[in-house]
């Protein structure tokens, strides 16, 4: 993309990560903490596979740890310009920004779902407790899965928020995936959070 289409992406990016706890949740995250490199035992993080052929749009999320297996849904932009989350009425839903990379391809793809609703838990409740080495598995429309290998978590506040670092690519020769939902405390006030739980994978295999 050129700069400036990134620029605007970037910003509808960062609009939809405000949008997305602008639904009243009731359920605050807890804290989180990166880890790079190695997984909580020390050992180290597996090789990254090469990216998977274009093609193969994500249709459901697995995570064992979190006893998650949801199905996806494409997602675009909304009228205000900012990236459209699943409805409330379908919190158990995952979206995916379709308008850019699909999982298991080269780039950042981004899979965003709600922390909670007003009265009960949603699918990313329990995102923030993912640890380096958890894996993530997307399954696509070609039939195959793909498994992604969780490399650090963080609880990315508002407050200078840097939209390219969470949402940009960090190796250009990998297949990365972004996992995002609300995170830090709940802010009365705005109706809000205070910031956004992302973890950040990459491509170690397929099935």
């Amino acid at each position: 993309m050129t700069g400036v289409a990134w620029t605007v992406l970037l910003l509808a990016l960062w609009l939809w990560g405000k949008d997305l706890t602008d639904d009243a949740p009731r359920y605050p995250t807890g804290q989180t903490s990166a880890a790079q490199g190695r997984t909580d035992a020390g050992h180290p993080l597996p090789p990254a596979r090469a990216p998977l052929d274009e093609g193969g749009a994500p249709t459901r999320v697995a995570i064992a740890e979190l006893g998650v297996d949801a199905a996806v849904i494409r997602r675009g932009l909304d009228a205000d310009g900012a990236v459209d989350p699943p409805p409330m009425s379908r919190a158990e839903t995952v979206g995916w920004y379709a308008a850019g990379a699909a999982p298991g391809q080269a780039g950042a793809a981004l899979l965003v779902g709600h922390v909670d609703t007003e009265s009960e838990r949603a699918v990313f409740y329990e995102l923030s407790t993912l640890a380096a080495g958890d894996v993530v598995a997307v399954t696509r429309t070609d039939g195959s899965v793909a498994r992604f290998t969780v490399e650090d978590v963080e609880v990315v506040h508002r407050e200078g928020f840097d939209a390219e670092r969470v949402y940009g690519q960090r190796h250009a020769d990998r297949a990365e995936l972004r996992l995002i939902t609300c995170g830090g405390t709940f802010d009365q006030v705005t109706d809000s959070y205070t910031a956004n739980v992302v973890v950040s994978a990459y491509l170690t295999g397929t099935a």
